[in-house]
């Protein structure tokens, strides 16, 4: 949820981030892959961006984006190192670290929006 401070009481007042909110806003580095991923957890499918955003779930979460939780069992790196691994072989390790690298951006991007409102 997004903290937004009443003028009267300075008390942080909570926003969820959902798909559509994500939508209205102007777009944010890595935001596609976070729309699938958030898409693809509310199907209760297992893809590269859904694995990313179980990765990311506690900052995304702090960030008021709500993260389905998802049976499938932890950790959730290896998960996604091991689809990737597969399909792309010695490639896997440096998509693997541009996928985290971007969800960071993300998450950086939403912070800086969320402090400047």
């Amino acid at each position: 949820m997004e903290e937004v401070f009443s003028a009267v009481n300075f008390k942080p007042i909570r926003r969820k981030v959902t798909i559509e909110t994500l939508n209205q806003e102007k777009s944010l580095p890595g935001q596609e892959m976070v729309e699938q991923g958030l898409a693809d957890l509310a199907k209760q499918e297992i893809t590269d961006f859904s694995l990313l955003l179980l990765i990311a779930a506690p900052r995304l979460k702090r960030l008021g984006i709500h993260i389905p939780d998802h049976p499938l069992p932890r950790p959730y790196e290896h998960r996604l190192y091991e689809r990737l691994d597969q399909r792309l072989g010695d490639g896997a390790h440096s998509y693997y670290n541009s996928l985290i690298g971007r969800i960071v951006s993300f998450a950086r991007a939403l912070e800086r929006e969320q402090s400047q409102q």
